[in-house]
């Protein structure tokens, strides 16, 4: 996968921020993103490397449910982690890195969704299904996943962009709600109210487990 291309910067000042300090209770994986941020505000391309590496897949499944089609989904990938290169040292350590990376994606996405009004493409196929190796990877079964997937994707996008996002961040990336509320910038409770409304008239679409996993 290729690397955005990075805009050349100015000579380094004499002095860097340090990692931010951690928060109690934080992740293992938190600690390491931090460090990683504050190479990166050095300017420090591995260390941009990584942190590339790491958000990449996450990104990806986030704004292709977000946005679908795939020149937009790479392109606002690209302005996202643009943003982390270049703005790095504006990442205060009040919340997880992946949560002020995530809140750049969402405000992106929606920049994006602003400029292009374009038809939603329907897309069975998505890199989180079963792969050759995986136990349940028999023909039989990898239809079922594909057909839950595109199940899924159909329901979803009939949500808002707001409702998406929450659901997205919710049950296919772990974030808390008031998490999410730091990454869509609105209040915990709106944030509750999106989740209320958007799993209501994703139930009305299932029926058995998927609607009581809901």
């Amino acid at each position: 996968m290729p690397l955005v291309a990075l805009r050349p910067v100015p000579a380094p000042t004499a002095t860097y921020p340090e990692p931010a300090p951690p928060r109690s209770g934080d992740p293992p994986d938190d600690l390491e993103d931090r460090r990683l941020v504050a190479l990166v505000c050095r300017h420090e391309l591995a260390a941009f490397e990584a942190l590339y590496r790491r958000y990449h897949p996450r990104l990806s499944r986030f704004l292709q449910r977000m946005l679908r089609p795939s020149h937009l989904v790479e392109e606002v990938l690209n302005d996202t982690l643009f943003v982390v290169w270049n703005q790095a040292e504006r990442y205060n350590g009040t919340s997880k890195v992946s949560t002020w990376v995530f809140a750049i994606a969402y405000r992106k996405a929606l920049k994006a969704l602003d400029r292009h009004d374009e038809p939603v493409e329907d897309c069975a196929d998505d890199e989180d299904g079963a792969q050759p190796g995986d136990a349940a990877a028999t023909p039989e079964a990898r239809m079922s996943l594909a057909q839950l997937r595109s199940a899924i994707q159909r329901a979803l996008v009939q949500l808002s962009p707001d409702q998406r996002a929450a659901v997205e961040l919710t049950y296919f990336h772990g974030f808390s709600y008031p998490e999410i509320a730091a990454i869509v910038d609105c209040p915990t409770d709106t944030v509750k109210t999106r989740m209320f409304h958007a799993r209501r008239r994703l139930k009305s679409q299932f029926v058995g487990a998927l609607g009581d996993w809901l």
